[in-house]
């Protein structure tokens, strides 16, 4: 399985073989959705909190008599219908986090990484090294190379030249190759890769 290279200026240098393992395997829907849900599940605090009509100060005398008053009829100031009264199935902090395993992991993030290489939506490039940070220089390197509307920047490791230079960009993510995830994966358009940051998911995930 073979794509070209390109350089800054977006023309071919090179040819490059992925691996079949990791670039070719079959779509699995089903688990990377599950792997997505946990993802998005696992960065939520679950730290909200409100009080009920038993947590709420005051409320412990009945306003007014049962019957007689024309009103209707009520046992504290603290129920739920009056104003700085409880509020009815109050949230509370609780843990949102899911188990996905290692082996799911993987395959989930091989089959996402194999849906972009199948409909080509996977640009490798020989190096994105900048001598320093230039969002004007950094974007000209997209459009050179094709990457419209979201793209997913994969360096071999922590670059913060890129990494500065991307940040501005509306709808361009960086992210070095060990910490990218499926859903990176999912929500880009295309991704813009560099030759050593393929070697390393290909290593990562064999």
């Amino acid at each position: 399985m073979q794509t070209k290279v390109l350089n800054k200026l977006g023309e071919e240098v090179s040819k490059i073989t992925l691996n079949e393992k990791v670039f070719g395997a079959p779509l699995n829907e089903a688990l990377i959705h599950q792997v997505v849900v946990a993802y998005l599940a696992n960065g939520r605090q679950g730290t909200k909190s409100t009080l009920t009509r038993s947590e709420v100060r005051g409320g412990g005398r009945k306003p007014w008599r049962q019957k007689g008053t024309g009103n209707a009829r009520q046992g504290s100031i603290r129920a739920p219908q009056w104003i700085k009264g409880g509020v009815v199935f109050a949230p509370k902090p609780r843990d949102f986090s899911k188990k996905i395993n290692k082996q799911m992991r993987s395959g989930a993030f091989v089959s996402a990484l194999s849906e972009l290489a199948r409909n080509k939506n996977i640009i490798v490039v020989d190096s994105l090294n900048l001598d320093k940070p230039s969002t004007k220089e950094f974007s000209e390197i997209l459009n050179n190379v094709k990457a419209e509307k979201r793209v997913l920047v994969v360096t071999e490791e922590n670059n913060e030249n890129v990494y500065l230079s991307a940040r501005n960009l509306d709808k361009v993510a960086v992210t070095p190759a060990n910490l990218a995830c499926t859903y990176d994966l999912v929500v880009c358009d295309k991704m813009v890769i560099t030759k050593a940051a393929v070697k390393a998911i290909e290593e990562a995930n064999l």
